[in-house]
């Protein structure tokens, strides 16, 4: 995962912009600082906040799909509702002044060439580890992978994926704080959710899974999936439906029937979590080895014909 070498930058939104922009969007985060862009096919920023937090900011042209925005805060929103361990989100305004005055606020287009990075309203999570991080990985060795503190949570991330439909290997980063012995995971990059900018749900038993199956080693039921199964299961409609609103419009084309329809596949998804899991879990990926298997014990024909009144002589 990229870091940001250095917090010292020269571009700097000015003041009256600041106010003009904050009195203009509401509840959005401001962006004041272009730092540098990061790895990955979004080619996101990584941005500093007025509200003096990092962010990791995906723009409305980004080379993916205009809907990858919206995939990422509700998905985000739908796993930190359950209980899990994800980044904060937020709606991040971008200005033009600010995209005119840093060279490095560009996409590379599919087809070639560049563009600037699009002005408005974009997709923010926070950046892990802040101003002042510990140590930050996208990688593990396996002896310290099965060491993570939460690492129970990857069944958890397991059942947003498989209700959200995620089309994408899940992703997760590993945060270790100074003084601390094992790192911690929080799950990143939501944006294939939902089929990325189709909104469909082209189920597979190995999409939405983590790439190693020792983070699902200790699984040995359903309820190693708890609390996370019973909470999306239950979840109500409103919470649902309170979360699709927080999405900018823009995002998906202002087609509210859209984004209707959408959540409304999602509440009838829900009864369907159990048996995707099971798919997976049937895979030739075998992920679950600690989830025994019903045994159909085979009884010999002599002892299954006796008699109940018989005796054997030992």
């Amino acid at each position: 995962m990229d870091r940001p070498e250095k917090m010292s930058f020269s571009t700097r939104l000015p003041l009256h912009s600041l106010y003009a922009a904050e009195t203009r969007c509401g509840v959005a985060v401001l962006a004041v600082q272009a730092i540098r862009r990061m790895r990955g096919g979004a080619q996101s920023q990584l941005m500093l906040g007025a509200d003096g937090k990092l962010w990791v900011v995906k723009f409305q042209n980004n080379p993916q799909h205009l809907r990858v925005l919206a995939n990422e805060l509700i998905a985000t929103r739908l796993a930190e509702a359950v209980g899990l361990t994800v980044p904060k989100t937020d709606v991040v305004e971008v200005t033009e002044w600010l995209i005119a005055n840093s060279a490095e606020m560009r996409v590379d287009l599919l087809r070639g060439g560049q563009e600037r990075c699009k002005a408005g309203l974009q997709f923010g999570s926070q950046f892990v580890g802040g101003l002042m991080p510990g140590q930050v990985v996208d990688y593990l060795p396996e002896p310290q992978l099965e060491e993570v503190r939460n690492l129970a949570e990857f069944a958890g991330i397991l059942c947003i994926d498989k209700w959200a439909g995620n089309c994408n290997g899940r992703q997760a980063v590993f945060e270790r704080r100074p003084r601390e012995r094992k790192y911690k995971a929080t799950f990143i990059d939501q944006g294939f959710c939902f089929n990325a900018g189709e909104w469909t749900f082209p189920d597979s038993p190995l999409r939405g899974v983590y790439q190693r199956n020792v983070v699902y080693a200790q699984v040995t039921g359903w309820e190693s999936f708890e609390p996370w199964l019973s909470r999306v299961e239950t979840m109500d409609a409103a919470t649902l439906w309170g979360i699709a609103e927080a999405v900018p419009p823009e995002w998906y084309g202002g087609d509210t029937a859209t984004i209707e329809r959408l959540m409304e596949q999602m509440l009838r998804r829900q009864s369907r979590i159990r048996e995707l899991i099971e798919a997976f879990r049937a895979s030739n990926r075998e992920p679950f080895p600690m989830w025994a298997r019903k045994r159909t014990i085979v009884v010999p024909q002599q002892f299954a014909a006796a008699p109940l009144g018989s005796k054997f002589v030992m």
